[in-house]
């Protein structure tokens, strides 16, 4: 019996143990996040993402090819559903949430830190980026797995490690190219801090690797007049809203609950007890002063505060003396996820999110660097009303004299518009769609003659000079979404005085 009765306590503490506290919360993140993928709708460049997957090639104007080709491989076994698509970023946010954990233990975090760090994250804004199907989430995921390596690297002194360091960071830059940013940071963090871990043999062969990886992006660029370069140039570099306000928001991306473990994370990086470390610390502190006073917008930064969260749970650890305080504050990290999710996920019904959240939408938009338009922020706004736009617009179609549907076309101001009515307007017989927004540009007109043009989005003064006869015949309305996407005209154009051809180069929005 005795026996029997300590066999069944170190069954429990072993599912007590730091894998299993990690994996229960990496298993509620994803369940958390499941439990609302079908709420609300499409986000617009969900639907941007799905229809680049129909139209595969090396790269985009905005955005490298890895999100399309995911788009892609769902669609024969889902039809990029929307529940299905948002198992991917919820599985990335759940393994982000894990790895941190994993990063605190490389680097001497004990259970308690390891937890601590994990559910640091897991009430972040990480519970925004999980929830959207796009590079976002991925991306983080990618920095953390480099952060992870880096600390192996300096813990175990394997050199060779950085082989996998310019694999994840090649697969890193066909995801997202804000890793460039930490990419740079962090070799300049480790030669400051650990020149020898740089000045190595295997640093050399890990740049070729990443370059390798990347080069069919950066050829597809060479090969299309580098639309890329001109989509930033465009875009307005980094976008964001000055030093003030990228400070001043990063509270509401890491949750301000977590700032006693970022301000304890910047002491265990700057203290003797994370020195050997201090790279991770160090990229921080460059990416946070590069990106507030770039325009950088504040969420760029998201993807560096795993690492930072990791290094101040240990300080918590191991200054904590007692042991409730550790657990009352994981308590309230707890809480506040809890309270902060309806403005990160698509949780409430929008007449409850407006009635107790909305005072928060202005906050919200501004750490995602958008302006106020709508009583949601624009990452839970901009999946209301694309539904509705689509059967607004079917039906002015289907009003239209047959002669003018045989040869009718769709014009949209942009790619949400012109996604959302391929995709989710593919049952309604709809004429071909097409853009000057971004890649819709490089796609051109196709076979659309613009004779008969349906024109969503774009103003009178935009298309009268181009057309003998313009006639408004719809005006799209919708609730809860974007302003932008509320009250905006449908014109019928016939006679028109250009060919197509002629005013494509025109239509060119790379923005």
């Amino acid at each position: 019996m005795g026996n029997a009765g300590g066999g069944r306590r170190l069954h429990d503490r072993r599912f007590l143990s730091a894998n299993f506290l990690l994996l229960y919360l990496a298993l509620a993140d994803f369940i958390g996040h499941m439990l609302v993928a079908g709420n609300y709708g499409y986000f617009r460049d969900e639907l941007y993402y799905i229809v680049s997957g129909q139209h595969l090639q090396l790269g985009y104007v905005d955005f490298p090819p890895l999100i399309a080709y995911i788009a892609a491989v769902l669609y024969p076994l889902t039809h990029d559903s929307l529940v299905s698509i948002h198992v991917v970023p919820a599985l990335a946010g759940s393994a982000l949430v894990f790895l941190t954990g994993l990063v605190a233990r490389e680097m001497g975090g004990g259970r308690v830190a390891q937890f601590l760090a994990a559910l640091g994250v897991l009430v972040s804004a990480q519970l925004a980026f999980a929830s959207i199907f796009s590079m976002d989430i991925i991306d983080a995921l990618w920095w953390t797995l480099i952060s992870y390596l880096v600390v192996r690297m300096i813990k175990y002194k394997s050199e060779r490690v950085w082989l996998l360091v310019g694999l994840v960071a090649g697969i890193g830059l066909m995801t997202k190219l804000t890793i460039a940013f930490f990419l740079l940071a962090i070799v300049i963090a480790l030669f400051v801090s650990s020149r020898r871990v740089v000045l190595n043999r295997w640093f050399i062969p890990a740049l070729f690797i990443a370059a390798a990886i990347v080069s069919p992006y950066v050829i597809w660029n060479a090969m299309n007049g580098w639309p890329t370069v001109d989509f930033y140039i465009g875009h307005g570099g980094l976008n964001g809203s000055g030093p003030v306000d990228f400070v001043t928001t990063q509270l509401l991306v890491f949750n301000p609950v977590n700032l006693p473990l970022v301000v304890a994370g910047l002491l265990f990086y700057f203290r003797k007890q994370g020195r050997e470390f201090r790279a991770l610390g160090l990229s921080f502190v460059i990416l946070f002063v590069f990106f507030a006073f770039t325009n950088g917008k504040p969420y760029f930064l998201f993807a560096a505060y795993p690492a930072l969260l990791a290094g101040g749970a240990i300080f918590v650890e191991r200054l904590s003396k007692r042991r409730w305080p550790v657990p009352a504050y994981a308590s309230i990290l707890a809480i506040s996820g809890i309270l902060l999710a309806p403005i990160f996920m698509p949780v409430l019904s929008p007449v409850a999110f407006v009635q107790y959240y909305g005072p928060l939408t202005g906050a919200a938009n501004g750490a995602a660097a958008q302006g106020a338009g709508g009583p949601f922020p624009q990452y839970l706004g901009d999946r209301f009303g694309w539904d509705t736009m689509v059967t607004q617009v079917s039906a002015t179609y289907q009003g239209l004299a047959p002669s003018q549907q045989r040869s009718a076309c769709i014009f949209t101001s942009n790619y949400g518009e012109a996604s959302a009515l391929i995709f989710l307007g593919a049952g309604h017989g709809l004429p071909p769609v097409i853009s000057g927004h971004n890649n819709y540009y490089l796609w051109g007109p196709g076979g659309c003659t613009g004779q008969v043009l349906l024109t969503v989005g774009l103003s009178l003064q935009q298309i009268q000079p181009l057309f003998g006869n313009v006639t408004q015949v719809g005006t799209i309305t919708c609730q809860n979404c974007m302003s932008s996407e509320d009250g905006i005209p449908v014109y019928l154009c016939t006679d028109p005085l250009f060919s197509i051809g002629q005013v494509w180069p025109q239509t060119k929005d790379f923005s």
